[in-house]
């Protein structure tokens, strides 16, 4: 998926010529027979055939909205981190050291005893100092002193590239402040939307009461924070408009910054948050700022230190004690995702530590469980991918001549990263100490916050990484031109060390195309080889790309995800091109590798066949109704089935290698195909 501020995905490979040598055990086809759903057909719904027996095997347990093979190779990850995480916690380490950090946050999540005596005691402090506000004027530098540890009331401030000058950081701000996330949630009208409403503001109010507030004084709060939420979700922006990154750049001077949104206090804001001499930035949503300029201005002083309350209750209770864990997921666990139970303690204790000291966890973990040589084969894959996709272009039938050399340029410019970072980032300024577990979470977000204002105004630094190594995904980030594979990710399901080609180029090869075609989608194709936001199409081929894209929106709005709710074309455009784009492009390289060594039939089926059944079964996956509805609204991927049976019908390969005809019910006709990569 695209890194473009909060954006994530997948992908990851091997190399084209086989993984083993002549002299080693002759590969294997990949492919688990008891994942299959051979009752099924493969023309009526290829889904349940490939994922049909998976999804029989692995039903949903409670503590999950979703879960699929993508999920369990997390799983199994967090496994391999525990067991790491907990043997350091196990001994005694010298102060200061990384070891210290590591095992002494694990055993502060761990401390239930210490946690449920605690209470509501480690935010008292700083829900009196909010109260204690006596002028609107304090609002201000309260606002950015949230900011600093990782809250975002109103709006959210970040640094990374300038898109229109990609090798210098910028300041930029980005529409927040709206605690069920989504602003359809506050707008829309239909019964399911205005249940889930009416539970949050049940939620709010509990909170308040386990926060040491009385009942009228949380009821008022309720009402207070609506009406400044909901007045946020009016101006914000849809998640199909956040796709549009000319509307998102807003460059200005800070002076000009002062004139055109007042009353706002920016020197106090900028001041406070650490930003005290910035010269310029970039608003990204300028009607958010405009409305929280008037919401200071028109709310009582009431209402707005309720509403920072707010937001420092809900950012502090899943550190706090058990009653406040609970009711958190109680709305976002079983309202909002259809969760039925709570995550064991240490997992939720490794995930914090895992992102609190990502890269120390991540160097640990490759050290362990990442070979050397993994990283040299998964250079030769990514090589091999590139070349892949590069034949495509030129064979682009509805693309320019000029267009399609600079797109070469760009695919040859990629900055491909793979496994883990050359250089490892330093926590010695992350203190982790015994006073309470979110005391330790708000300087880890401190100094998560520090570390990125130390960028703005400074070169793009194009080694970081913006994952850590363990995580089971990948990314593209259109203003550095990078592609990202971290370790956690080259494993079954996506990567068989003893499966041939048809099954890793079918997994892995597809991800890896996936991220490749970023560069290309409606959103990637924007940015030039240097990763600056800059038009390099010729007008005819821009509408060309259009026009062949809305065919792809088309088709994915009419899918119906569950009774009465369809999926968002528009919204997952990016997501389903390069779907396409990865199918596409990972099969014209896999019969290129195997070319001068064809595969055999392997459990009766062709390689082609292997080819397809490995890429549909990385996305099988059981997932429940809340969940669907809840992704459909906020995550810009289409759902796993879709994934498999929205993409296939668009791909020729899939047609021929599973003999699909007009009397399939999958069968599109090539018309209404999507053809663009």
């Amino acid at each position: 998926m695209k890194q473009k501020h909060y954006l994530p995905i997948l992908a990851l490979c091997l190399m084209s010529t086989g993984c083993n040598s002549p002299k080693e055990a002759p590969l294997t086809p990949g492919i688990q027979f008891a994942n299959l759903d051979t009752t099924a057909l493969p023309g009526t719904d290829f889904y349940q055939y490939v994922c049909g027996g998976w999804m029989k095997n692995n039903p949903l347990t409670a503590e999950y909205a979703r879960f699929g093979s993508f999920d369990q190779l997390a799983e199994n990850n967090r496994v391999q981190l525990h067991g790491l995480i907990e043997e350091l916690a196990a001994a005694s380490h010298e102060a200061g050291t990384v070891a210290q950090k590591v095992g002494d946050l694990y055993n502060i999540a761990m401390d239930s005893v210490k946690l449920n005596a605690d209470g509501a005691a480690p935010i008292k402090a700083e829900l009196d100092k909010l109260g204690a506000i006596k002028d609107k004027k304090e609002i201000y530098p309260a606002i950015a002193e949230m900011q600093t540890r990782g809250m975002s009331p109103f709006f959210a401030v970040y640094v990374s590239a300038d898109d229109m000058n990609s090798s210098m950081n910028i300041v930029h701000t980005y529409q927040s402040g709206l605690g069920m996330g989504e602003r359809s949630y506050y707008l829309e009208q239909d019964d399911k939307i205005k249940n889930i409403r009416a539970k949050y503001e049940e939620h709010i109010v509990k909170m308040f009461l386990l926060a040491g507030f009385d009942e009228s004084a949380a009821t008022k709060a309720q009402k207070a924070i609506m009406n400044i939420e909901t007045r946020l979700a009016k101006v914000a922006r849809s998640r199909v408009d956040l796709r549009n990154p000319y509307a998102n750049y807003n460059k200005m001077t800070v002076e000009a910054l002062k004139k055109d949104y007042t009353p706002f206090d920016w020197d106090a804001f900028l001041t406070t948050v650490g930003l005290g001499n910035l010269q310029e930035l970039s608003i990204g949503q300028p009607d958010g700022i405009k409305e929280t300029c008037k919401i200071i201005q028109s709310e009582s002083l009431t209402d707005l230190i309720t509403y920072l309350q707010w937001k420092l209750i809900s950012a502090s209770a899943s550190y706090l004690s058990d009653n406040f864990v609970d009711q958190q997921f109680d709305f976002f666990g079983k309202t909002m995702s259809g969760r039925q139970e709570l995550q064991p303690r240490w997992k939720r204790a490794v995930s914090v530590v895992d992102g609190s000291l990502g890269e120390a966890v991540g160097q640990m973990y490759v050290e362990k469980y990442f070979p050397p040589a993994a990283k040299e084969r998964m250079v030769t894959l990514v090589k091999n991918l590139q070349v892949s996709l590069g034949e495509r272009i030129n064979a682009l039938d509805w693309m320019s001549g000029e267009t399609k050399v600079k797109a070469q340029e760009k695919l040859s410019t990629f900055h491909v990263k793979i496994g883990y970072p050359d250089k490892w980032k330093d926590y010695t300024a992350l203190e982790v100490k015994d006073d309470s577990y979110w005391a330790n979470v708000n300087r880890a977000n401190v100094f998560e916050f520090n570390e990125m204002l130390a960028k703005a105004g400074k070169p793009v630094d194009k080694d970081e990484w913006l994952m850590n190594p363990q995580m089971v995904n990948a990314y593209y980030n259109p203003t550095t031109n990078e592609i990202c594979f971290p370790a956690g990710i080259l494993q079954y399901p996506f990567f068989d060390m003893n499966a041939d080609d048809a099954f890793n180029y079918g997994a892995i090869g597809v991800v890896i195309g996936h991220e490749m075609t970023h560069g290309f989608d409606d959103q990637g194709r924007q940015y030039d080889k240097d990763g600056n936001l800059k038009d390099w199409w010729t007008e005819e081929d821009a509408k060309n790309f259009e026009a062949r894209a809305d065919v792809m929106v088309k088709f994915f709005d009419n899918i119906e995800v569950a009774p009465g709710v369809h999926a968002n074309g528009r919204f997952t455009l990016g997501e389903n091109i390069v779907d396409y784009g990865g199918l596409q492009v990972s099969f014209q390289a896999f019969k290129t590798a195997t070319a001068n060594a064809p595969l055999e039939d392997k459990l009766g089926f062709t390689p082609e066949q292997r080819f397809f059944l490995a890429y549909a079964n990385v996305w099988a996956g059981n997932i429940r109704p809340e969940e669907i509805l809840r992704r459909t609204k906020d995550d810009p991927h289409s759902l796993g089935k879709w994934r498999v049976n929205g993409a296939l019908p668009h791909i020729p390969a899939w047609y021929e290698a599973f003999g699909i005809t007009e009397k399939d019910s999958m069968f599109v006709p090539m018309a209404e195909r999507v053809h663009i990569w």
